[in-house]
This record gives structure tokens, C-alpha cells and sequence, in this order.
């Protein structure tokens, strides 16, 4: 509560690892973990189960959560994967739209393994994942169809400024923008081959992306041009938050960055 000087833990009940946290305001927040979702109403003093997806309901395969985000007050939604032997057997997309209350199950154009979902917008959004998917909604989530991603590459994570204007990072230093909504993804070329797992923009020529052994990427002309950074770790990071001109980068054993402009 104080800007990040001071951390205090919070308790789940669960034994899985965390793969996302979000909240839509300041007490209503969500958290993903294992085949569960969990919600707070009160800045997560507690914790409650709202949904846990078993392998009886998916004829004896595994579900992991991956990624939820909202896109207005009472539409919300989840992706992940179903998996039976530690091998993917489809995707999953769920979708409320009585704020987390419940949650049912959505058909996605793809198979494959669904990692992050980001909205620009009530009515565009985005989905990555693996094999290079990226699919998008035009009509608030009712339908989704494919993007042309021109790589195979596992894609991670993305940022949207506008409808418009996007960056999408993945495996191997691969690194995707788009300045039509995603009508057509370029590739970017840089030195760096780390696999990139978050990227956030601060506003439309300044962004940053984080990855494994490290490393940290920043750009200044809108994602045209990638340059290193030096973190200072060697450990993976996962997660990238800014507000305003604080940045904050989270990973292995308990990495904290924090930077300022």
C-alpha cells in the first residue's frame, strides 16, 4: 500500500503456482492457479475459490489457467489449456459477464495452448499462445478468429496502444508489431535470442519487454528498435507493471526491480 517500499503475503489456499494476477479496480481482484480461479472483494485481504475446473468435466484431462483480464465491469475472461499426459489436448476459453460471478465455457478457432488474453478495448481483444496463435475479437468476445503471425514460436504475452497499435513477445527473442489491429504482424529482428514473457508500453513510442537469464529490452520508437538493458540478474523474469514513470519487474527467487525514470 505504500508504492512498493514495504511487501506484505497474502494467503490462497492452494498449492498450485500463481499464473495471474489482475484486478478490475482497486477491491474486486482475480487470481489464477492450477485448474482455479480465485477472487477478492476486499484488495485481497481474503481469498475465495470461485470455480475449479476437474478432470472429471474434461473426460480426465488437466485444465491450467493461464491468463484473465476484463473487459468492462461484468465482462471478463479466462484462457488456458486442457492437457492429458503432460501433452495439450486443447484450448480453453472461458468468459463471465456478471463480474466472476460464474463462469462457462467458450469454443476458440485453435487447439492449441492459450497463454495471455489483453483487451484494447469493450469490444477488441486479443489472444497469444503457442505454434504463433494469435486471435482477436472485433464484437466483444463473441466471436474469435485467427491472425497471421508468420512464426511458429510460442508468443507470451502483448500490448495493445489503441486498437490500433501492438507488440506481442515470445520464445527465442521473437518479437511481433502490428499497426492495423493485427491485419498483419511484422517481426522485428534482435540481438537478443532470450525468450520474452511480458512487454508494456507507457505510452506510444516508450515500452519495455522481460524475459528469461534477465534480460530487459527497451524501446523509444514504438518497438521499431529493441536495446538491452542491463537488469543486473540473471534470473527469469516473468511479470512487467509500470505506472506512470515507475516501473516494476518481478522473477526467480523473489526478484524485485524496481525502476524510475
Amino acid at each position: 500500500d505504500d508504492g512498493g517500499t514495504s511487501w506484505v503475503r497474502q494467503t490462497i489456499d492452494t498449492p498450485d503456482a500463481i499464473n495471474d494476477i489482475y484486478f478490475r479496480d482497486k477491491e474486486i481482484g482475480f487470481v489464477l492457479a492450477g485448474n482455479t480461479l480465485f477472487s477478492t472483494r476486499d484488495n485481497g485481504a481474503r481469498w475465495t475459490e470461485v470455480r475449479r475446473f476437474l478432470p472429471r468435466e474434461f473426460d480426465g484431462a488437466d485444465v491450467e489457467l493461464y491468463s484473465v483480464r476484463f473487459s468492462s465491469k461484468k465482462k471478463g475472461w479466462v484462457v488456458g489449456s486442457v492437457s492429458k499426459n503432460e501433452s495439450v489436448t486443447d484450448s480453453i476459453l472461458l468468459y463471465t459477464e456478471d463480474g466472476g460471478e460464474t463462469w462457462r465455457r467458450q469454443r476458440a478457432p485453435s487447439r492449441l495452448e492459450l497463454i495471455h488474453i489483453e483487451f484494447a478495448s469493450d469490444k477488441r481483444g486479443w489472444i497469444v499462445g503457442t505454434d504463433g496463435t494469435i486471435l482477436t475479437t472485433a464484437d466483444g468476445g463473441l466471436s474469435w478468429t485467427k491472425q497471421d503471425s508468420k512464426t511458429a514460436a510460442t508468443i507470451y504475452h502483448l500490448d495493445f496502444r489503441g486498437e490500433k497499435r501492438g507488440i506481442a513477445v515470445g520464445e527465442r527473442g521473437t518479437i511481433l508489431r502490428t499497426l492495423d489491429g493485427g491485419i498483419t504482424w511484422t517481426p522485428i529482428t534482435i540481438k537478443a535470442r532470450a525468450t520474452l514473457l511480458s512487454v508494456q508500453f507507457i505510452d506510444d513510442d516508450s515500452g519495455w519487454a522481460i524475459g528469461r537469464n534477465g534480460t530487459i529490452l527497451r524501446t523509444n520508437d514504438a518497438g521499431a528498435t529493441w536495446i538491452e538493458q542491463e537488469s543486473g540478474t540473471k534470473q527469469n523474469l516473468y511479470g512487467l507493471y509500470f505506472v506512470k514513470k515507475a516501473g516494476w519487474a518481478v522473477g526467480g527467487d523473489g526478484m524485485l526491480l524496481r525502476y524510475q525514470q
